[in-house]
């Protein structure tokens, strides 16, 4: 029998050839990860649905940022959950709101730390929608509004980076003209530009007390069967003023994240899901699967498709082995 003179297998024999050989390289400088911060005093509690992910105290962030820090892993992205709820989520842009302080917190504890927030109001609204309600349909230009000062208030805490999550028209020119208008034009702008009405949110939903009181979020977040129309979106928040575009989910949504690479010369950041990070956790304890390599391996393909920001709450257990 003849053999080929080009033998692929070669480079794959021991673990310095692979290492050597290898394409796409995951770094702790690619990491963002989500912190769930709630009201009360010294709380750490863990999310059921997140095996590994807790909700923390305003007063207990600090060692957090710091343990996070320590881990160099550069940043983290804020959700608050307050103590009361109203239909126009008021405590979205209060300036002694939870996120707010936590952010203030944060920035003490480690003024290196990139403190991305979160800028919506599904956390603060007692409807569980991301906008203010007209009847039983959001209203995008009122919620605009709400989302563009939520955004501000968020900026004049000292956050680095804001990122509407809304899927509202036209909210990142809204948030951009806000944000200059406050002289902070500094501050970039990552958008959920391409957010997809996925299955994949049901812990976030648990841990951030989000849940819609009725119907879904499907009038407003994308249609998952749309990968053109994403990247329209993704054009549009691009020609709004958007610094960094993110697709959410990552996995389901790996193509979309391929065509915006090879489309957009800009950051592109991907959201590996609360349900996404919650199946490998689930299967692993079962020991159905080897649950570090599939979640190092997930990450892994978010970057291969073209992410330079992989928001993940696998970030505190992947870093160490960076």
């Amino acid at each position: 029998m003849s053999f080929p003179k080009v033998r692929l297998r070669r480079l794959r024999r021991t673990e310095t050839l692979r290492r050597m050989r290898r394409e796409t390289r995951l770094s702790r400088d690619d990491l963002v990860l989500p912190l769930f911060v709630v009201e009360g005093s010294g709380v750490r509690e863990p999310v059921a649905s997140m095996p590994g992910v807790f909700r923390h105290s305003v007063d207990a962030l600090p060692s957090e940022v710091k343990s996070i820090h320590d881990l160099g892993i550069p940043a983290v992205i804020l959700f608050g959950i307050p103590e009361a709820k109203d239909a126009r989520g008021s405590g979205a842009d209060a300036p002694d709101g939870i996120v707010q302080r936590a952010v203030e917190a944060a920035k003490r504890a480690e003024p290196d730390l990139c403190v991305i927030t979160d800028v919506c109001l599904c956390e603060y609204t007692d409807h569980g929608h991301c906008g203010v309600l007209d009847g039983e349909h959001v209203a995008n230009d009122a919620s605009v509004e709400r989302l563009a000062a939520t955004a501000l208030s968020h900026a004049r805490a000292g956050a680095d980076v804001v990122a509407p999550s809304d899927m509202m028209d036209g909210r990142v020119g809204a948030i951009r003209d806000a944000l200059d208008g406050g002289g902070f034009e500094e501050v970039p702008i990552l958008s959920y530009a391409a957010k997809f009405a996925s299955a994949y949110y049901g812990p976030f939903r648990d841990a951030a007390e989000s849940a819609p009181a009725f119907g879904d979020r499907r009038a407003y977040q994308m249609d998952a069967p749309n990968a053109r129309e994403a990247l329209r979106e993704m054009q549009l928040d691009l020609d709004e003023g958007a610094d960094v575009l993110m697709v959410k989910p990552a996995l389901p949504y790996l193509d979309v994240l391929a065509e915006a690479r090879r489309r957009f010369d800009v950051p592109l950041a991907a959201y590996h899901v609360s349900g996404e990070y919650a199946m490998i956790q689930a299967a692993a304890e079962r020991g159905w699967i080897d649950g570090e390599r599939a979640m190092a391996e997930a990450l892994l393909a978010i970057k291969r498709a073209g992410a330079d920001w992989i928001l993940s709450y696998a970030a505190r257990e992947i870093a160490p082995t960076l």
